[in-house]
């Protein structure tokens, strides 16, 4: 079977018809004079038609292009008898047997279908509707494949990048007998696929696309989906593009193999069928350069311009493909750089929110009480963001490699004194979106799933440009052990995958522990910035107290001194605060000491600490 554009490109559909008619009046004369006892003249096509069309790409014998033709005479004309195994053998005698084989072209594609039950030369002949339809000369996707098969549309290319590999596949599939699978690989599955539609249909050739996630199982529904496809790819002139998610690519080279027209294969790391030829094309992520020239090409479009140091920023920040930066300007609806930010962080967005909880926050500065040098330290960190695009481009840092370019943070404290709020006021100040990673989700007990994970996830920050947010650490982040088996040998990969993974992510990656001393020496020295959170002392809490109640909530005779009394960290104010809000609402009334005392006694019952005459004291 081989590939092909239309199948009759120069007829009418009346031609295609009248000539299949001509085709089933001759072999109906040939079938009545073998039924007299006379020789049969010879079969031939009269006229144009999609016989010889369905000849070449299925490898038909004559007598098998006759047969399907008789078929097609009996859908054709409703007073016609049946057709029937004994009425073919009396015709074409016993090679009858050998092209009603099930591994003979017309079984093995599905061409003509055996009708009834008992023995076979008993049984009837009938056409399948898809051929029929073909030899009609209509169009349309085999019933059986809707819904799983769609049809890919192609998406210009814009920039190098893109064009190179459009004229990659077009080059593949060139002046080649055996056309190769082809394994696209690299992270971006849309852009992919409409490049690779692109590509083909400058060949003229259609690209149908399926995911790979909807391969039966079972091996009797795959290989008949198989046989299905791979006709449908015959008799449209169409390329098959199966795309894989991870731990998909197993059953989609399975699926590959089973088929034998024009495929690809998509994955950011594609699996490797054992059909031959193949040829691997990797689609790399635009880089920041080149997507500064897409948002202005994608902006001049809409008569408009950006500063080209907006431009910068949002091209460093935000890994769009050309189609996402498309959506991000017209989302934003003009080219004001506060709203072309916001659209893009938006576009982004969806790549994260499926493997992580994004936090949403309006905290500011103001909101954090920490020790001056911390607070330096932290509009340092936004400063170091802020400023990323001009140092890694602009100034060459980027050239020279992505190990060490990425901003990993630790913030290290007891619970509650603000390394999560800190995480917060960063992303607020950045106008980025903040991801918190359960670390119950990414670890594994099972070898090398742990790296899978670690892999989508800043996979999928890449192009997001969020900050990372790994809330309590320490089972990841803790020190590397001495191997004494197998299990320590792998912990010890992980580990060292994520400090690679680490370094070369661009965004930042915020790791959070309780147990500073519990970290690998060497891991902290891997880490940008390490700020420790100190338990806040009195007049820190004096000024949590004070500025912990919404200016909204109604308070009377509150004592923000008196309150700093009361030992516990900025995490349990806010809970103490917001219980006692909830309590005076009750009233309504205001909020007073006296529900604050209540909603307190309930947070040391929640920590299992007791609630001494000390603490009685500060509310009396």
């Amino acid at each position: 079977m081989t590939a092909g554009g239309t199948p009759t490109p120069d007829m009418t559909l009346a031609l295609l018809r009248e000539g299949l008619d001509r085709a089933i009046a001759a072999s109906r004369a040939r079938l009545e004079a073998a039924g007299r006892g006379a020789v049969p003249p010879d079969f031939e096509l009269p006229g144009p038609s999609a016989l010889p069309v369905l000849a070449a790409r299925f490898n038909l014998l004559p007598e098998e292009v006759e047969l399907v033709t008789l078929a097609a005479g009996v859908e054709r004309d409703p007073e016609a008898g049946a057709l029937d195994v004994a009425t073919a053998a009396a015709l074409w005698g016993p090679v009858t047997w050998d092209m009603l084989c099930p591994e003979a072209p017309l079984r093995r594609w599905r061409l003509v279908e055996l009708t009834g039950t008992g023995p076979l030369h008993r049984r009837g002949l009938r056409l399948d509707e898809r051929v029929l339809h073909f030899l009609l000369g209509t169009s349309y996707l085999d019933a059986r494949l809707e819904g799983m098969v769609v049809r890919a549309l192609p998406v210009p290319p814009e920039g190098a990048r893109a064009g190179a590999f459009v004229e990659a596949i077009r080059a593949a599939w060139t002046g080649t007998p055996a056309l190769p699978v082809l394994l696209l690989g690299g992270p971006d599955a849309a852009a992919k696929r409409g490049l690779a539609a692109a590509a083909l249909d400058g060949l003229g050739v259609p690209l149908l696309r399926m995911a790979a996630g909807d391969i039966p199982e079972d091996w009797a529904q795959r290989a008949a989906l198989a046989v299905f496809l791979d006709r449908e790819l015959a008799l449209s002139g169409s390329a098959v593009l199966i795309e894989a998610e991870d731990g998909q690519g197993a059953s989609a080279a399975r699926f590959a193999d089973g088929l034998t027209g024009p495929t690809l294969l998509s994955a950011t790391e594609p699996p490797v069928p054992e059909r031959a030829p193949r040829r691997r094309l990797e689609l790399a992520p635009p880089e920041a350069a080149e997507r500064a020239a897409l948002w202005q090409a994608a902006l001049a479009r809409d008569g408009s311009a950006l500063p080209e140091e907006a431009c910068q920023r949002l091209a460093t920040q935000f890994a769009l493909d050309p189609g996402g930066i498309g959506a991000a300007v017209a989302r934003a609806g003009s080219a004001a750089p506060g709203e072309l930010w916001h659209a893009a962080r938006l576009e982004a967005r969806s790549a994260l929110d499926g493997l992580a909880d994004r936090i949403d926050s309006s905290a500011g500065w103001d909101d954090l009480i920490l020790p001056p040098e911390q607070t330096e330290m932290l509009r340092d960190l936004a400063e170091h963001l802020h400023n990323a695009w001009r140092v890694n481009g602009d100034w060459g840092w980027a050239a020279r490699g992505a190990r060490g370019l990425g901003v990993a943070a630790l913030f290290a404290g007891p619970s509650g004194t603000g390394k999560t709020l800190a995480a917060e006021v960063i992303a607020g100040a950045l106008g980025l979106d903040l991801y918190r990673i359960d670390l119950s989700q990414v670890v594994s007990k099972y070898i090398g799933e742990t790296e899978k994970n670690l892999a989508r996830i800043f996979g999928a920050a890449e192009r997001s440009g969020a900050i990372l947010l790994f809330d309590e650490a320490d089972a990841l982040f803790g020190k590397r052990s001495e191997v004494k088996d197998s299990h320590d040998r792998y912990a010890n990969v992980e580990v060292s995958y994520l400090l690679q993974r680490m370094e070369a992510y661009r965004g930042l990656a915020v790791l959070t522990t309780n147990q500073r001393a519990a970290l690998d020496r060497a891991f902290l020295r891997r880490l940008r910035y390490v700020l420790s959170f100190p338990f806040p002392d009195a007049a820190a809490r004096a000024a949590i107290w004070a500025r912990i109640f919404p200016a909204e909530t109604p308070l009377d005779g509150l004592d923000p001194q008196a309150l700093a009394r009361l030992p516990v960290a900025g995490g349990a104010i806010r809970s103490i605060a917001l219980n006692a809000s909830y309590l005076a609402a009750r009233g309504p009334g205001p909020v007073t000491m006296a529900h604050v005392e209540r909603a307190a006694r309930r947070e040391y019952a929640k920590m299992e600490k007791p609630f001494t005459g000390a603490e009685q004291g500060v509310f009396r």
